[in-house]
């Protein structure tokens, strides 16, 4: 209401669409607080809370488009609050694809955070005396950095952090706030981030390609006619990160990063047509579900690590398996004990503030006792009564070979090399050598010969070859006749033939490279792989030295392996 202006100087109609607004606005507030109130875990809780809170604020977007005349006259709706309505909005779709994995929300939390850019919703904000104002538009950027991020829109990002720096900078000039640190901390993480791929692909004009490794239909070997494998199918996976000094961007590691990526189809986009594009209305939800569902566990302590792990148990439908990845700092065992058993070879750290030196943790303890903030092998064998996939990453990766099968359930473990030549282990910073090979093959063969950037014509011609190499792996793992039932079992789901073949491969690869020496710098897995039909392969060894030809990298390999360790 302007000057002199009385409430009843406004006609009844213009004073009922304030008060609607008013209503609508505190409406979506606190429906949007209360979501941080529901379970993080369980599929079926959170669902009609978030479709509630969607309506509201559909309404609520809709209203203000339609009385935005009177909106501005009456109650002063000033371009950032739109903006903030836009952003909750954006925030609501990216926290929607966090609890279904289905990549087609981030394409709609893209346009409506695309949108308040491109209208300067937040533009005015810098010129108001309010320092809590300008943290608001820094989140917003921080937001929208991590949805362009897990889109691989590369360039965007670069333009983002660029434009977020300059307000950080003018942020910090303006008020003197005690949070100038922690949003520089920000902006240095996101450009590690941004640089941690170890190989870029050049054009011809020498700019970066932006790859993507999510998986397309075409990237996965079909099965052989007649073929019998599993009908299972990967449901639910937890991606647990807890290494010290990787690189990370808000609560996601490289690794974290890598393997959410390496579990989930190119995304499509809902929105739809172009004509659409940041109308900022959420659309209809997919069919059905594409993608496994994945929780993403940055640093978990035990507690929290076992709860998530019981609700994906409990709930996995029938047919189905559970993935568990584990990107941790090794536990080792201190001391010997008479009998070895599922707690006596250590395991990965779970989170608690301890000493830790040199990456791994010191142990102040009695040496009869096991370690507590560790999860050991034998934590996982109340998991096996349903087909379990784990994935382990760490310098303890090994303490996972001694599994036993209890419930005689499928159940495979992949193992990463427990020792890394001091080349590799110098990137670590930048993620797993191990990791990087289940995400991208090429990129990873190529970052362990040393390559820091190929050619786009080279590595289309590279991932050609590739597509073969992988049929012939998927050929010897389904014909071998001594392999163990469990891989077969896993084979029949498209994500797990291609996390099985990948790792096939890098087990192959390190075993031919010159610098991989020692036993414990290759990958394992339980139960074993019979090695002279798979990773010790005369045809497959045949095939890594034809691509390491290609790569013009052929003099880092064995072209006649030695014996095996």
């Amino acid at each position: 209401m302007t000057g002199a202006e009385t409430e009843d100087d406004i006609p009844l109609g213009e004073r009922k669409t304030v008060t609607d607004f008013c209503y609508l606005l505190d409406k979506s507030k606190q429906l949007f607080n209360g979501l941080r109130d529901l379970p993080q875990y369980g599929h079926k809780q959170w669902q009609s809370y978030f479709g509630r809170t969607f309506d509201v604020y559909t309404k609520l977007w809709k209203f203000q488009q339609q009385h935005r005349q009177v909106l501005d006259s009456r109650y002063g709706l000033k371009r950032w609050q739109i903006g903030e309505v836009a952003s909750k909005i954006g925030q609501l779709y990216y926290h929607y694809y966090l609890r279904t994995s289905e990549t087609s929300y981030l394409n709609e939390a893209f346009s409506f955070y695309s949108a308040i850019r491109q209208r300067s919703y937040y533009f005015q904000v810098n010129k108001e005396d309010r320092p809590e104002l300008v943290v608001k538009k820094l989140r917003y950027y921080a937001r929208y950095i991590v949805v362009c991020l897990l889109l691989n829109k590369m360039d965007l990002v670069k333009v983002l952090v660029k434009e977020l720096s300059e307000e950080i900078e003018d942020y910090t000039q303006r008020f003197n706030t005690e949070d100038q640190l922690e949003w520089n901390l920000v902006l240095q993480e996101v450009a590690a981030f941004v640089e941690a791929d170890p190989v870029v692909v050049l054009n011809d004009n020498s700019s970066v390609v932006v790859t993507s490794n999510r998986l397309q239909e075409e990237s996965v070997p079909p099965l052989e006619q007649g073929m019998v494998v599993g009908q299972l199918v990967l449901a639910d996976a937890l991606i647990i990160g807890n290494c010290n000094n990787q690189v990370k961007f808000s609560e996601l590691t490289i690794d974290m990063f890598r393997m959410l990526q390496a579990l989930e189809r190119e995304p499509v986009n809902l929105a739809t047509q172009p004509s659409k594009q940041g109308t900022l209305e959420p659309n209809e939800k997919p069919a059905k579900r594409e993608n496994p569902h994945k929780y993403l566990l940055y640093k978990p302590t035990f507690s929290q690590l076992f709860t998530f792990l019981s609700a994906s148990f409990k709930e996995l439908p029938a047919n189905s398996v559970l993935l568990v990845y584990l990107s941790a700092t090794g536990v080792f065992p201190t001391g010997s004990s008479d009998y070895e058993g599922p707690y006596d070879f250590g395991g990965v750290l779970t989170n608690t503030n301890r000493d830790v030196v040199n990456g791994e943790t010191v142990q102040k303890r009695n040496q009869a006792q096991k370690e507590m903030h560790c999860l050991h092998p034998g934590d996982l064998f109340p998991f096996t009564r349903k087909p379990l996939f784990v994935i382990v990453d760490s310098s303890n990766s090994a303490a996972y070979k001694h599994f036993t099968n209890l419930f005689g359930q499928p159940l495979v473990c992949l193992l990463s090399p427990a020792v890394y030549p001091k080349s590799v282990q110098d990137q670590s910073q930048r993620g797993s050598l191990f990791t990087l090979f289940l995400y991208s093959p090429l990129l990873a063969f190529a970052s362990v010969c040393g390559l820091t950037s190929v050619q786009r014509g080279l590595w289309e011609r590279a991932q050609e070859f590739l597509c073969k190499v992988y049929r012939d792996i998927g050929q010897m793992i389904t014909r071998s006749r001594t392999i163990d039932q469990a891989f077969l079992q896993f084979f029949g789901d498209e994500f797990l033939r291609l996390l099985l073949i990948r790792f096939v491969f890098c087990s192959a690869a390190l075993r031919l490279h010159k610098l991989f020496r020692e036993a414990q710098s290759f990958p394992e897995s339980y139960p074993e792989l019979p090695k002279q039909d798979t990773v010790e392969s005369s045809l497959l060894q045949k095939h890594i030295l034809e691509l390491a030809t290609m790569l013009d990298v052929q003099s880092l390999f064995w072209d006649d392996p030695p014996e095996a360790y």
